[in-house]
Formats: C-alpha cells, structure tokens, sequence
C-alpha cells in the first residue's frame, strides 16, 4: 500500500452514563477491531460503569482508559474531554449503548485515508429487542416492566437477549434483529433515509453538514481540536453545529459504507428536537443565518399530521437549498409560526451572540 494511502489511526470516544450493562457490550463489540485505543468518558454516573471499564482494561482484551467527569456536564464536555485526551489522527465517536458493527471503525479509518476534509457518517441500525431490558445479557427488567417479562415464555424472553458472546462469535445473529427505524411516527425513519440519499448522491450541497450524527461519526482530530470541539453550550444538534463550523472550514460529510451501529434501545421515546426547547436560540446565536432558522420547518414538514402545508413541505436537503434562495425572512417567520412550541429567532437575539 501507498504510505500517503495507510489508514490512520482511530480513537473511539465513548459518551456514557448509568448505562453500565450496555456499555459493557459496546467494549465487547470493540475487542476485534483495528483501533488505536478507546476512551470511555463517564458522564457522572451512579452506577458500576467504572467497574466495567476496569474489567475490559484487565482483560488486555482492548485499550481503553477511563475518564470520569466528576458532575454531569452533558454529551458535549464528554465528548470534548475524550477528544482532548486522544492520540489518534481520528476521533469516531460513538455512545455507550451502542454495538460497533464488525470492521466498523476500520472502514471509517479506509474512508479518511481515501480523502481529506472528511467527516465519516456511518449507518444506525436498531435493536428493539432490549427495550424493555435493564441489562440485555441477561434479560432482566428495567424497574416497570417486570409483569410484562414475567409474562413472556421462557423461549421468547431468551431471544431478547444480546450477549457477548454473541457479539464476539456470531454478530450475525444480533444484526438479524436489528431495524432502521423504531421511534414512533414516520418523520424520524424519513429524515434518516433523506439525509444518507443526499450525502451519497450529491455530496457537493452545502447543506450537507445537516446531516451530521451523533454516534457512529468520525472527524479527523486535529481539525475537530483546531474549530474548537462541540459547544458545550449544546447537548442536542452539537453534532450539526460542529459540522457546520467544519464545513465552513472545507470538511465535508461523506457515507462510510459499511460502518454499522446497533444502537440497544432502551426507551419508547426520542430526543425530539421539535419538542425540546433551548437549542434554536444557542444554534441561532452563533450562527444566525437563514437554514438554522428554518430546520424546525423542514423536520416538522416529515411528520404524516404536520403543521406545515404540503405546497411548502421541504423534501430533501437539496430541495430546502432551493426553497433558501427563494423565501424571505419573513417567509420562514412565517413558516416557523406555523409549528406549535418554536420560539423567535430574531436579530437582535443573532447580535447578542456576536
């Protein structure tokens, strides 16, 4: 192989908190791959996760070291103090409730050999199997559900399981079970398939920092440090306002085919960022230009009972590059009033960040 061509090395950063059972399965899911080593930042947590870590380092079976925030600090400071931490030429982030397909964090190290001003986006598959579970290796309930578990048969209680040595001898029989969408309505399951057809069909638009994710997302290190890591102001859409900071720096988003994450779901719900307030105003403030203001309006425009007219929906990031050259501020004003619960992004609040 070329030198100028050999993969760099990665540095798994791992966000997690009171999620000890999954985070142990996440490290097992890690043992085989070609890393340079992985960093579990805890996040303040109440439980056994630093016994888990332990274990994984005693083992020999994978190098990880532990950091520990001594308060919650939220995913942003977490995922910074990993970065900060690291050695490798390659930051993956990924959360502690998450299986590392196999080869997943060499085909995102392959991808950011290929080309330069890269962040990797791989793919989200997820595990509906553990949602009721309070440690998926041994299918034990989560405080609420134990009349329900109590109800199964003894067969299907046991298909719920993930255990590591599934993970390390037959991964295969744990992606069976693994799904693209399992939130409730459709909105989340479209805006997924969207972004991942835009970034491999028209990896020129300057939306594409849109798409950026959370977990199973890779930055070259030393970029990620010179934009100064994610916002600990932000602990929802940070992953989008450090795209857009690097891209505005000429890093683009690019698929890394192949690297798959299982995310073990453990609730019913999602992080709707329709939902949650307080984001907008700190995107906002920061980077007050019109595409912040209207992605409320593009994601409200997914859902099946949505307040927005269809004639105004917004398909593809594409089609909300289009509709930006078009739509004054007082369009997407408009637009944005029409979706219950979203706040006023106004000047003045853009000049109070400057």
């Amino acid at each position: 192989m070329n030198p100028a061509m050999s993969p760099p090395t990665v540095s798994v950063v791992i966000r997690t908190r009171n999620e000890a059972n999954r985070l142990r399965l996440t490290l097992a899911s890690l043992e085989r791959q070609l890393l340079h080593e992985v960093f579990v930042v805890d996040d303040c947590s109440s439980d056994y996760t630093h016994a888990v870590v332990q274990e994984a380092a005693e083992s020999g079976s994978l190098p990880v070291r532990y950091l520990r925030n001594a308060r919650n600090l939220g995913r942003s400071a977490a995922s910074n103090a990993g970065a900060r931490a690291a050695t490798g030429d390659v930051v993956l982030f990924l959360d502690g409730d998450t299986l590392a397909g196999p080869d997943c964090v060499a085909l995102h190290a392959a991808a950011h050999a290929r080309r330069g001003g890269f962040m990797g986006r791989g793919e989200t598959l997820h595990l509906r199997c553990t949602r009721f579970l309070q440690d998926p290796e041994t299918a034990s309930p989560r405080p609420g559900e134990e009349a329900r578990l109590a109800r199964m048969p003894a067969a299907e209680r046991e298909r719920l399981r993930v255990t590591r040595e599934q993970i390390r001898n037959d991964f295969a029989s744990v992606a069976a079970r693994a799904e693209y969408g399992i939130y409730p309505g459709a909105a989340p399951r479209r805006l997924y398939e969207l972004e991942l057809k835009t970034i491999r069909e028209q990896p020129d638009c300057e939306l594409l920092w849109v798409a950026a994710v959370g977990s199973n997302f890779s930055v070259d290190r030393a970029a990620f440090l010179a934009v100064g890591g994610f916002d600990d102001t932000l602990d929802l859409n940070e992953h989008r306002e450090l795209a857009l900071r690097l891209h505005r720096h000429g890093h683009r988003i690019g698929h890394v085919d192949g690297a798959r994450t299982y995310h073990m779901t453990h609730r019913s719900g999602w992080r709707d960022p329709l939902a949650i307030s307080g984001w907008e105003e700190v995107l906002y403030r920061r980077h007050p230009i019109a595409a912040v203001k209207m992605l409320a309006v593009f994601w409200a425009g997914l859902a099946d009972a949505s307040p927005i007219p269809p004639g105004s929906r917004i398909a593809s990031l594409s089609h909300l590059e289009e509709r930006l050259r078009e739509l004054s501020e007082e369009d997407i004003d408009a637009l944005r009033a029409l979706v219950p619960g979203l706040p006023r992004l106004t000047q003045e609040l853009a000049g109070a960040g400057g």
